[in-house]
């Protein structure tokens, strides 16, 4: 199995002059911890993460660093830590540098890069620009799908597995980011988060609609709408 048939296609992306307070409220939305920041032309130049944000909470709670990592900072540290807490846009705060998968590598080589590397989410790449991401959560959603072996889907899997997604964004069904469709042999499963049952009930028939699908298997977690409003 390859990271195109796991992984997260609709990506929620911000721009590198995305201010804070924005990226802030993006995450709290769609029940996100990080976001990509691309440019215009859908190429990755950041990460910003919940990590990322802490310091500024930091800063705000004014937090000072212990004394042995003021011994052993440079004068650019520094620097780079004042953008950090002090900066108004994603591009003052985000990860550079960022790792990144072909959509064509096996899941296998990606689990042990998010382990080797500490991380829990990986952009997807096709030809230098963003077309996905995928996490921890895609490979355990892959893993506990009730297949015994993780087999390469047919072509026609795929076609679902697209056709699906074109159906609920076409028709702007989803509440959250996140949304990770698995197809196999004609099979659906459908993974994510949800505020409502009418909501579940409306991606579970747009699953159901694609010519070719056999069967819909539900394994969508509710979500209270009041939590992300308060």
């Amino acid at each position: 199995m390859q990271v195109k048939d796991i992984m997260t296609p609709d990506v929620v992306t911000v721009s590198p002059r995305t201010s804070i307070e924005q990226v802030a409220t993006l995450l709290l939305e769609k029940r996100i911890s990080a976001v990509p920041v691309v440019t215009k032309n859908n190429k990755i130049v950041g990460i910003v993460s919940e990590g990322d944000l802490a310091h500024r909470l930091d800063e705000d709670l004014q937090v000072d660093r212990s004394w042995w990592l003021k011994m052993v900072s440079t004068k650019d540290t520094d620097y780079f830590e004042y953008i950090k807490t002090h900066g108004r846009h994603a591009e003052d705060v985000m990860t550079k540098n960022v790792v990144t998968v072909d959509e064509e590598m096996c899941i296998s080589e990606v689990a042990h890069l998010l382990e080797t590397r500490h991380i829990k989410r990986v952009p997807v790449v096709r030809e230098a620009k963003l077309c996905g991401i995928v996490s921890r959560a895609n490979l355990l959603q892959a893993l506990v799908s009730g297949k015994k072996e993780l087999t390469n889907p047919t072509s026609n899997d795929r076609e679902l597995r697209e056709a699906i997604y074109q159906e609920i964004n076409s028709h702007q069904l989803t509440s959250h980011g996140g949304l990770n469709v698995i197809v196999e042999k004609g099979e659906v499963e459908l993974w994510g988060w949800i505020e409502s049952e009418p909501e579940r009930q409306a991606l579970m028939l747009a699953a159901r609609e694609v010519n070719g699908v056999n069967q819909v298997h539900d394994h969508l977690g509710t979500v209270a709408p009041w939590i992300w409003n308060t």
